[in-house]
């Protein structure tokens, strides 16, 4: 990890103000004011706060120039801990959080041992509270054999099934497992939608290619329309809470616009709206992921549904490996790719070049997050919300270089993108966890709470 040097605490109590920040109106315009923190809560928003003598602030932030918003919520990572920390650990990956803006996680349960239990779960929990410096969450995984521990372990964002793409316990492939799931219980169920099956029959067709684009014709659109159709029948069948995790094409984007029960969400990576199979090309295995890059057509009806609102929010999937492992030669490579630090300033660019709006991206990256997965408090620059926080430069350009990143893979598919929008100071709970390239260490996040 590159660029990790701590700095001395400042804002400890959660004290700040923060004078002459851009801030975003209600109608997606900007305005320039100030925002007082207290106690790690947001309690005042104006054009102007003068404070009196007996203020107990610990530090003024002059943050002119700057863009204020709701820190990101990534709602979809693999961070790799217990069990595979030499790819990644919670800490490390926090750090990328707080560097990239991210100010809370939701996390996988492919872990070793899995998160399939209370006591999985309470174990995660207790590192997180020791390592994070962010806010987190974790997912429940589904099993054969853990029904109960999927209704009763707490707290968590919900249940993850892997309906391919997956081998071992986690792997929930057929109706006679996936139904009791549905059936049971009301807490919200995401989905890995690939049909396993098609994947293995495709294996077998296109066996002994090493061209690693072979891995988006092996595991294609059909194998996610199949995946999705059956989630989403399922869904309808039980009334139940539905999140269709990394939706990877447009066919699966105009089913959903088609038939998109109220209860249903869906989100998107920025590798599937910006990255497509010509990437195979360019970084070879390095973009290689689950599901796989598609066409650039996809990226466009991905892109449409998004700004239409049939996709709900973004997520990273954020799936680091080690650059060994990725350079051992496809099918050898594991897929996924890390990308929690450079989420928000991807789609900041975005932003600039007239793609979509600042204000779309804060819903998709913050607000919407929150409101899908009912944590309280967040995604709202306004008193009574937490202090979760970061200050973005939105005028100044840099390259993404893989010696500045602080997540232990040490590699970006983005690499030399030249990105704006890049965190300045990121504040989690009204504390100033990273600034100007400094980390500060000893900032803890908290245990995310779930309502819904």
């Amino acid at each position: 990890m590159n660029g990790a040097s701590s700095f001395a605490l400042q804002g400890r109590q959660g004290n700040l103000l923060i004078q002459k920040a851009q801030l975003l109106g209600a109608k997606g315009d900007f305005w320039v004011g100030d925002v007082l923190v207290k106690g790690g809560k947001i309690t005042l928003v104006s054009p102007e706060i003068v404070l009196s003598t007996d203020d107990p602030i610990s530090q003024i932030i002059d943050a002119q120039g700057l863009t204020l918003l709701p820190g990101a919520i990534d709602p979809q990572v693999h961070f790799r801990e217990p069990g595979l920390e030499y790819k990644e650990d919670l800490f490390t990956a926090s750090c990328a959080c707080a560097a990239g803006g991210v100010t809370g996680f939701l996390e996988m349960p492919n872990t070793k041992p899995l998160t399939t239990t209370q006591a999985t779960l309470d174990d995660k929990l207790q590192r997180a509270a020791q390592k994070c410096l962010v806010n987190y969450g974790f997912f429940i995984g589904a099993t054969p054999e853990n029904l109960p521990d999927l209704t009763e372990a707490h707290p968590t964002p919900g249940i993850k099934i892997f309906m391919g793409s997956m081998h071992g316990d986690l792997l929930i492939d057929t109706d006679a497992l996936l139904e009791p799931i549905f059936a049971r219980g009301s807490r919200l169920i995401a989905v890995h939608a690939e049909d396993h099956s098609r994947i293995l029959s495709r294996r077998q067709l296109f066996a002994g290619q090493t061209d690693p684009a072979v891995h988006s014709q092996i595991q294609d659109v059909e194998a996610a329309l199949i995946a999705t159709k059956r989630a989403l029948a399922l869904s309808k069948k039980y009334q139940r809470r539905l999140h269709i995790l990394h939706l990877s094409t447009g066919a699966e984007a105009q089913l959903l616009r088609a038939d998109k029960p109220s209860w249903v969400t869906a989100e998107v990576t920025p590798q599937h709206l910006l990255l497509n199979t010509s990437a195979y090309a360019e970084i070879g295995t390095l973009a290689q992921m689950n599901p796989p890059l598609r066409e650039p057509e996809d990226n466009e009806i991905l892109w449409q549904a998004l700004l239409d609102g049939v996709i709900d929010f973004i997520a990273t999937d954020h799936a680091p490996h080690t650059l060994e492992e990725k350079a051992k030669g496809y099918p050898n490579t594991p897929s996924g790719m890390p990308g929690v630090e450079t989420s928000l300033p991807l789609m900041l660019t975005q932003a600039m070049q007239g793609r979509c709006t600042v204000a779309q991206v804060v819903n998709w990256m913050s607000a919407n997050v929150a409101k899908a997965y009912g944590i309280p408090n967040k995604g709202l620059i306004a008193p009574g919300y937490d202090a979760d926080l970061v200050l973005v430069d939105l005028t100044t350009y840099r390259p993404v270089r893989r010696e500045q990143l602080h997540s232990k893979c040490g590699w970006s598919p983005f690499e030399g993108w030249n990105l704006t929008g890049w965190p300045v100071m990121t504040i989690v709970g009204g504390q100033i966890v990273y600034n100007r390239g400094q980390l500060n260490t000893e900032v803890r996040g908290q245990p995310l709470t779930f309502g819904g």
